[in-house]
This record gives C-alpha cells, sequence and structure tokens, in this order.
C-alpha cells in the first residue's frame, strides 16, 4: 500500500465508522435523509482522494463485476478472474461465500494489488441466507410491514456473517401477470403495498449502520418494469404509457431508494423501444436526477452484452458505450467493460467523468460498508456458526410462514382440524423437502427441512397420520391414485398437498398455463368423490388458475413456498396454533385466459355487472366472469370479523388539508383472530380516467373473540393525487369514494367532496 493511501485510511477509519453510525432507532426514510447517507462529506473527501491516485485500468476494475463458481468440493474461481482481481481489473465478486473463501480473494485484492481496494461480494440474498423465509410474494401476503423488515435483517446477518456485504434484493417489481416467474419475488399487483415493502426490506437489509457486520447494501431490482413483459414472458417487450409507468410502476423503486438504498440493478426488458442497460431516461434522468440517488448501477447478468441481440448496439463495444453513457456503474459478468471502456475513452465515446463518477459511486459504497478500515470484518465463522439457522432466526421463520399463508376457503368449518380426527395426507408435495424453500433460496439447504409429513405427524401423532403421496407433480403415472382414495375412505378428513414445483416459478421459469397439472387435478377429483371433507393445500409461486379445483375443496389454504420452517408452520395453522390472517397481494384469476386481471382496473364506457336482464355489448367475456376466483386483499381467519360503515372526520374537505378515516371492526367469531382492515379510494371523475379502487392504506389488528376497534386512516393530498391530462401531479376537485374492509371486493363505503 502507498503511504499515502495508507496515511488516509488509518486517519479516517475511526472518524468513517462514527460517521457511519445513526441511533437505532433512527430509519433512513426520505430522500433527503437518503442523500445525506449516501453522500457524507468525509466519506466524498476519502473517496476522491483514492480517486486521484488510481490509474486508468484500476478505475475501470471496480466497474467490473465477477461471478465466482461452485463445484463439489466447495466455491471456486476462475483462475483469469483471480490474475484479474491481483492486476486491480476485477473489483467485485457475486456467488462468492463462507468467511474462508471470501477471506482468501480480499486477501488477493488488498494485500497483492497496487491500490489495495477491498473487493465487494455480492449474492442473491432474496428470502434468507441460510435460514429460508418464505417466497417474498408469500412475505407480502403477511401484510405486517415490521416482521418482513424482521426477516430482511435476519437474512442480512446470516449473509455477512458468511461474508456477503451486498444483496440482489428487494425485488420491487409491480406484476399483474401471474404467468411471469418472477412474481414469487416481488410483492404483488400493488404500488402502494408495493412501496411499503420496498421499504421495509430496504431498512431490514440496511439497517441504520452500513459499517455494521450485520448489515448488508440494497440493491433495487429490476429498473424498470421488468414485471411488465408482453404475454408474462420472461426477459420480453415491455410497452405502456408513460402514465402507467409513473403511476403504477416506478413507485416501488422510488420508495426503496428514498430508504436510503445503496444500489440499483438494471432490469433485462426494454422500455418503450430502448432497453433499461441502455436507458438514459431510466438510470440518470429519473433514478439521479429527479429522484436524488447517490448510490450506484449495476447490470442483471451480462445485459450490456444482450443490448446486441436487442437490436439497439451493432456490436458488444457498442453496447459498453450505451450503458455508459447512460448512467450504468458496474458491469455484470459480461466483461464489456473491462475489454472496451479503455479504447472507448481513447475514442471520446465515453469521457474521464462519466469513468470515475461511476468509480466514486462504488468506492463510496464500499467506505460506507467500513471496507476500507477492515476489509476483513466480515469474515468470521465463530459469527457465522451462531448466527446460520440461529434459534431466534429460526423461530421467525417459522412465524413468518404462519403469517404468510392465505385461508381461501373454508366451508362447513372445516378447519382447523379437530382433535383426534383421522388425517389422510395426499399429495406430491406432501413429502418433499426441497420444494419448500423455493426459487432462489441462496445458500438454504433443503435436507434440513422437515416435510409436510413430518410435520403433521409431530403434530397430530403419527397414528392420526396416514400419507399417500396419490401422483408425481405432473406426468400420466396415475399407478398411486387407488392408494389415495383408499386412504381417504379411512379418514375423518383428507389434507391434500398440490401445486407447483419450486423450479416452476422464479427467473426463466414463465408458465403460458398457470392451472394445476391434470394430473394433480384428477387426484383431487378422485379423492373428492369419497365424500370425506378436503382440505387442499397449495404450494406455488404465483397465483393460480382453479376454476375447476375450488368447488372440489371444502376448505383451501394457499401456503406459498413458505421457506425452512414452512411445514411446521404449516401444521400450526391446520391444528388452530395459529389463526391465519394473510391476505393476498396478487390477484387470483379462475382461468389463465382473463390474465390481466387486478382489483385496480379502470371502468370502461361500457361497464359489464350482472345485474338485471343480460346485455350482451358490455366488456365481457361470453363464458367466463370478469370477476376473479379470488380478489386482491381476500384471505379469511377461523373467527369471523364485522366493520361499521367508514366515518369521515368531514364531508367536504378543503385542497391541502388532510381526511380523517374511521372504522370500528369487530370479532364477531369463536377465535381471537388478526385482521387486516384495508382503505381504497375511488376518485369519480378526472381529466384522465381513473381506477374503481385504489388501496391507501392497511391495519394489521390483532382481536380477542367477541372485541371491537377501532381502526383509524389519514387520507392527505398526496394519496389523492394522481399524474393527471399535462402529466402533472396533483389531486383536482371532485367527488371520491372510501372504502374500508377485509378484502378489495369485501367494503363498505362512505363519500366526500374535495373543493378548492
Amino acid at each position: 500500500m502507498t503511504q499515502r493511501l495508507t496515511m488516509l485510511l488509518t486517519a479516517g477509519a475511526v472518524l468513517l465508522l462514527s460517521s457511519c453510525q445513526q441511533p437505532a432507532s433512527k430509519k433512513v426514510a426520505t430522500k433527503r435523509e437518503a442523500s445525506k447517507y449516501f453522500n457524507d462529506p468525509v466519506v466524498t473527501h476519502k473517496v476522491d482522494s483514492v480517486l486521484s491516485m488510481m490509474t486508468l485500468d484500476e478505475k475501470i476494475g471496480q466497474l467490473v463485476l465477477y461471478s465466482s463458481g461452485w463445484d463439489k468440493t466447495g466455491p471456486s474461481m476462475n483462475e483469469n478472474y483471480i490474475n484479474d482481481i491481483k492486476a486491480g481489473r476485477c473489483g467485485n465478486i457475486f456467488n462468492a461465500f463462507t468467511p474462508d473463501y471470501n477471506r482468501k480473494l480480499q486477501n488477493i485484492a488488498v494485500e497483492q494489488t497496487r491500490m489495495k481496494i477491498p473487493l465487494l461480494f455480492g449474492y442473491d440474498v432474496i428470502h434468507g441466507q441460510k435460514t429460508i423465509f418464505p417466497i417474498p410474494l408469500g412475505e407480502a401476503a403477511s401484510w405486517d410491514l415490521n416482521t418482513i423488515q424482521k426477516t430482511a435483517s435476519a437474512a442480512a446477518a446470516e449473509a455477512a456473517a458468511a461474508g456477503i456485504q451486498w444483496t440482489y434484493a428487494p425485488m420491487c417489481d409491480i406484476s399483474r401477470d401471474p404467468r411471469w416467474g418472477r412474481v414469487t419475488e416481488g410483492a404483488g399487483e400493488d404500488p402502494y403495498l408495493g412501496s411499503k415493502i420496498a421499504a421495509a426490506r430496504v431498512h431490514g437489509f440496511q439497517g441504520t449502520d452500513l459499517a455494521s457486520d450485520t448489515t448488508v447494501v440494497a440493491c433495487v431490482k429490476h429498473f424498470a418494469a421488468y414485471g411488465a413483459p408482453e404475454a408474462g414472458r420472461d426477459y420480453n417487450t415491455v410497452d405502456m404509457s408513460m402514465r402507467k409507468l409513473r403511476g403504477v410502476y416506478l413507485p416501488p423503486y422510488k420508495a426503496a431508494v428514498d430508504a436510503g438504498a445503496g444500489t440499483v440493478m438494471t432490469s433485462f426488458n426494454d422500455l418503450n423501444g430502448v432497453p433499461a442497460t441502455a436507458n438514459h431516461f431510466l438510470m440518470t434522468d429519473v433514478l439521479r436526477n429527479e429522484w436524488g440517488f447517490n448510490g450506484f448501477v449495476v447490470t442483471d447478468y451480462t445485459a450490456i452484452n444482450e443490448l446486441v441481440p436487442h437490436g439497439i448496439a451493432k456490436d458488444e463495444k457498442d453496447a459498453a458505450a450505451l450503458a455508459m453513457n447512460a448512467g450504468v456503474d458496474m458491469d455484470m459478468q459480461g466483461g464489456t467493460y473491462s475489454k472496451y471502456l479503455k479504447e472507448l475513452l481513447k475514442e471520446g465515446r465515453v469521457s474521464k467523468d462519466e469513468i470515475d463518477n461511476a468509480v466514486r459511486r462504488v468506492l463510496r459504497i464500499k467506505f460506507r460498508l467500513g471496507l476500507f478500515a477492515n476489509p476483513y470484518k466480515y469474515f468470521n465463522n465463530e459469527r457465522d456458526k451462531k448466527l446460520t439457522y440461529s434459534k431466534y432466526h429460526l423461530a421467525l421463520a417459522r412465524q413468518m410462514a404462519r403469517e404468510s399463508m392465505v385461508l381461501l376457503k373454508n366451508d362447513k368449518e372445516t378447519l382447523p382440524l379437530k382433535k383426534g380426527q383421522r388425517i389422510a395426507l395426499i399429495g406430491p408435495l406432501a413429502g418433499s423437502q426441497r420444494d419448500l424453500l423455493g426459487s432462489w433460496h441462496a445458500a438454504g439447504d433443503w435436507k434440513i427441512n422437515k416435510t409436510v409429513k413430518e410435520a403433521m405427524e409431530d403434530q397430530f401423532g403419527r397414528k392420526n397420520v396416514q400419507y399417500a403421496k396419490g401422483c408425481d407433480l405432473q406426468g400420466n403415472n396415475r399407478s398411486g391414485f387407488a392408494a389415495a382414495v383408499s386412504a381417504a375412505r379411512r379418514s375423518d378428513v383428507v389434507v391434500m398437498v398440490l401445486g407447483e414445483s419450486a423450479e416452476w416459478s422464479g427467473e426463466a421459469a414463465s408458465r403460458a398455463h398457470i392451472n394445476l397439472p391434470e394430473v394433480q387435478s384428477e387426484l383431487l377429483k378422485a379423492v373428492h368423490k369419497t365424500g370425506k371433507p378436503v382440505v387442499v393445500v397449495l404450494m406455488s409461486g404465483r397465483p393460480l388458475a382453479l376454476q375447476k379445483e375450488v368447488p372440489m375443496t371444502d376448505a383451501l389454504l394457499e401456503a406459498w413456498f413458505p421457506g425452512t420452517e414452512g411445514a411446521p408452520a404449516l401444521a400450526d395453522v391446520l391444528s388452530g396454533k395459529y389463526n391465519p390472517s394473510g391476505k393476498l397481494p396478487m390477484t387470483f384469476p379462475r382461468i389463465t385466459g382473463q390474465i390481466p386481471i387486478y382489483y385496480s382496473a379502470k371502468n370502461t364506457g361500457r361497464p359489464y355487472s350482472k345485474t338485471g336482464k343480460e346485455q350482451k355489448y358490455r366488456s365481457r367475456y361470453l363464458f367466463t366472469p370478469n370477476t376473479p376466483e379470488f380478489a386482491f386483499g381476500h384471505g379469511l381467519s377461523y373467527t369471523t370479523f364485522s366493520y361499521t360503515g367508514p366515518k369521515l372526520s368531514t364531508a367536504k374537505l378543503a385542497m391541502g388539508d388532510t381526511l380523517h378515516v374511521s372504522a370500528t371492526i369487530t370479532n364477531t367469531g369463536n377465535y381471537d383472530g388478526t385482521e387486516v382492515a384495508q382503505l381504497y379510494i375511488r376518485d369519480m371523475v378526472g381529466s384522465v380516467t381513473r381506477p374503481v379502487k385504489e388501496l391507501k392504506g392497511f391495519r394489521r389488528i390483532f382481536l380477542k373473540k367477541g372485541e371491537s376497534k377501532t381502526v383509524s386512516f389519514d387520507l392527505t393530498m398526496n394519496d389523492l393525487s394522481f399524474y393527471r391530462k399535462d402529466m402533472t401531479w396533483g389531486a383536482e376537485p371532485g367527488d371520491f369514494k372510501v372504502f374500508v374492509g377485509g378484502a378489495s371486493d369485501d367494503v363498505k363505503e362512505a363519500a366526500f367532496t374535495l373543493v378548492k
């Protein structure tokens, strides 16, 4: 290390760490605070000092991200990448973890290079590192921001202990097409709920001190509108109006940026003809200039190279120029910056300032993480062993899994299961360990999971549970049907665990039909014919189209892919030890042909209403209702809740004032339970058409049986605002409706007028 750099880092280490620390109760929650958090003047001075000593090759190296590998004996690294690290041509690594392995790589960077700049290690810690929590869509179904923040914090702690400082989460892509496999990674269809969850996950990952050895820097992905590909096919074209982009798809990304997220990832798709990785409007005009983002932008895997088949770049050199000029700081795995930036600079196609600014952004994050002060602090085997699968993390995983489960149907109080009942446990997922974790389960070890069968035997007693697989997830083998039917006939109640393989959702896992595979549907039909009460537990990474199956069930529980503690959590719910409280974050269609289907649609000039005489010339299907199987926000409980109509503080709200809304909720059933009260609005007349409902608030409340509580909401001008005809943001005077209830299609309403 040069003497100047040694003095710089040593003198500033204590000051740097103190500047990173904030009171434990404080959250980085606003754009103003986020800007301060990532643009500290002390850090800026240090970054500029380091930058001034770097060669062009070393600068470009900080903009390069390469992947580690994994073989039968553990993590491994391409020898060429090792040489690049030694030469200062690679400053960042992903898919590398375990303290000892990452320490060896870090040692190369800080002991064998001229500038001795630490490596930044990233990994896809999407819903846990080793302790795996429910898939993000499942977590979203809890509507529990506090617990979601806790699971992100726990995931960060385990990841940091394994030598990771950077996670490629949260995914903030709104999606209204469940054919798209990556709905599993997001928060569903609604921008309000998605924004709240995005901020909660950033707070959880990053905490209040990035220099802590239990936090990691978050990466907001995929910027932007990746969740709206044509036909629901991954990586496909996205084409939408600016009003829809700004009003529906951008808000969760902005919420994550405002919460202080340190990095952003480009999306694979094009947007209105320009791929995101070459999109100056997104990366510079919106992200940096409008939102004040001060972190760095990284591509998704080889996204710069893919500008060539997109047809916007003639070759990879051209692609590198487009990405850099758009505002993309780091190239993930593509090698285009490493190969071409130096040449592009000589040709004047990129500028020195662009390269320097990109390097500044990367170095700033490394300083904020405390890597310059102590590049080895994340590599601690003792802490790794202590945190991984800790009692607290496992208990949190079980609680999150319980909260994520959504009771979709429960006729004749089939659930909870009664003590002493003989249970036939049937289905291809009842004995699966691997599928419980879902996609993107990081370093999670599926072999430690209890199966649903084992958890049910623990909960209900082995003698009370008869297991029959029945069939595989798909295929034509029906040889197990007879044993399943026989088990059902000998039982008091049947629990069937059906759904998807974990591999059927996630990246590159789009489905043209999101129905249950035919062999599973036929197994359900055969068991249903026995006349025994049938409980279907669904495991899936997306909403499924179940028009055929729902009538054959007495109870239906969506469990998603619930994670490491998912099976015991499921047994808790089925037994009644936990009363389900989940609500759908995404609409369930009846059939695939209804897609896209979402609660906040707009009216048409010929809206269809099934009242009175049938009308042909309306916006409708010929043989299928317009309505979904299960609406956004739907979710039952073992108890029941009643709502009073919403009370408003005024019937005439002055522009600029706040409307206070309240409603009383009573637990009218026989169990204690948690309800998620939801607030929606409708702007009746606008300068542009408005949705029939928009979520603007929610409250999770616990009520003992017979207990009543009043929930209150405040509606501000921001809640009533939208992108008007001239694309300015604001509210317009006129009539509004307010809805409060337990689901988007189960509400009581009131009205007010917004006046000038």
